[in-house]
């Protein structure tokens, strides 16, 4: 892949393409997205942001089951897969319109929706069987998590159980392929990262990378979808001669056009050729998109939370700093500084740059909030236009000689990746 723009088309090409179902499946996290934002925006606080990622991470886990059931056995041949898929968005609806109520201290219709969800995907997971693929423990796990989130909405602690259901599914989603080990043993970080390599031990277990790489991709234009809507609809409520609004919306759409470059030419295709050429490894597919994707996928949330309340009348002091912890976590969970050198200077290079992402936020005490806006912009900018040049040269050696690169990826213990 060469082209930028051709990405998701060659990826549908060699591999899984995303059913239309999915699709329209993601119009309802459309709605589900813009609520978490809407909830930090409504109170912009730390500990309301903190709120809205416990509530971002149980839609993302509700996501990512039907992401992973399809691209083990979804087929727009198969009228069942379908109609699950679309079963499933009714509850997911429901919550969606429920939302505001968990961060008002009412979680009960929202808890009970979660676990209609895991009805279906455990009845999914389960039926109609496929040959060569036993994915009862699957079954069983939505079950459990089902179960936990039903209590949840009767019972005090709301959360926890919610915790509890979502580190029990996250232990058995794309981990079933895990090499056995002898109780106490401790495999360097090396070893690891060479099992994550290493096709699966069970080719049934192992997933579609096109499918993947392309279903994710989608969900994160989908998110970056909520900071535009986010910058246009702010122009309703203004006049047409608003000079700082213009700037602000100018700077929003530069920033999200820079975090469509970094994530697209720096982090999307060398993760869906490290996937390709590990033979569909589940648990680097775990490592890489379904918990490594959770960062940047929350940081777009923050941003756009950020840049909504840098376009207020009179924006809180909060609005720029969670545009820039926004954009820091962002460069973090895509990891798109990590294939640079790994000589001592260079490292440090990368967490000066991190930490001054991170303090852009004071230019606040300078600039109004629509020209710090445009200021993170300039700098997202210039962090694509680096990190392009730092995984093109990835993409190369990966491209030259895969096998030594991914064995050097082992040696290093993944640090690249």
């Amino acid at each position: 892949m060469t082209d930028v723009d051709d990405s998701a088309g060659a990826a549908a090409g060699h591999g899984k393409r995303v059913g239309w179902v999915e699709l329209y499946f993601d119009l309802v996290f459309v709605f589900a997205v813009g609520q978490v934002a809407h909830g930090i925006v409504a109170e912009p606080h730390w500990s309301r942001v903190a709120a809205a990622l416990g509530l971002f991470a149980t839609l993302w886990w509700t996501w990512i089951g039907f992401a992973v059931l399809y691209n083990r056995r979804g087929d727009d041949g198969r009228a069942a897969d379908r109609l699950f898929v679309l079963a499933g968005t009714i509850p997911c609806a429901i919550a969606a319109t429920q939302a505001h109520h968990v961060f008002e201290g009412h979680p009960a219709i929202f808890a009970l929706a979660m676990a209609g969800v895991r009805v279906i995907l455990a009845a999914a997971h389960r039926w109609p069987a496929r040959e060569g693929l036993d994915q009862r423990r699957i079954t069983w796990g939505y079950t459990a998590s089902a179960v936990l989130f039903a209590v949840s909405a009767f019972a005090p602690h709301t959360w926890a159980f919610w915790v509890f259901a979502l580190l029990q599914e996250a232990g058995f989603l794309l981990l079933g392929d895990r090499p056995r080990r002898r109780r106490g043993e401790r495999p360097s970080r090396a070893t690891r990262w060479r099992e994550l390599i290493s096709s699966p031990h069970d080719p049934n277990l192992a997933v579609d990378s096109a499918h993947l790489a392309e279903r994710f991709g989608l969900f994160m234009i989908l998110l970056l979808g909520e900071l535009v809507f986010t910058v246009g609809t702010a122009a309703l409520d203004r006049p047409a001669d608003d000079f700082a609004y213009w700037l602000a919306m100018v700077g929003g759409l530069v920033l999200a056009g820079a975090l469509w470059w970094l994530y697209f030419t720096s982090a999307a295709r060398i993760y869906e050729r490290m996937l390709d050429l590990s033979g569909g490894n589940p648990a680097l597919a775990y490592s890489l998109y379904a918990g490594g994707h959770l960062p940047p996928a929350f940081a777009l949330v923050l941003i756009a939370a950020g840049v909504n309340l840098s376009l207020h009348e009179s924006p809180p002091h909060a609005a720029a700093w969670f545009t820039t912890a926004g954009l820091t976590i962002y460069l973090l969970g895509t990891r798109v500084f990590a294939a640079g050198s790994h000589r001592w200077y260079f490292g440090l290079a990368r967490t000066a740059a991190l930490v001054a992402t991170v303090n852009l936020a004071f230019l606040d005490r300078l600039l109004p909030a629509p020209a710090v806006v445009v200021a993170i912009a300039v700098w997202g900018v210039g962090a694509a236009a680096i990190a392009s040049m730092i995984r093109h040269r990835a993409l190369d050696r990966m491209g030259d000689d895969p096998l030594t690169f991914l064995r050097e990826r082992a040696r290093r213990g993944g640090d690249d990746g």
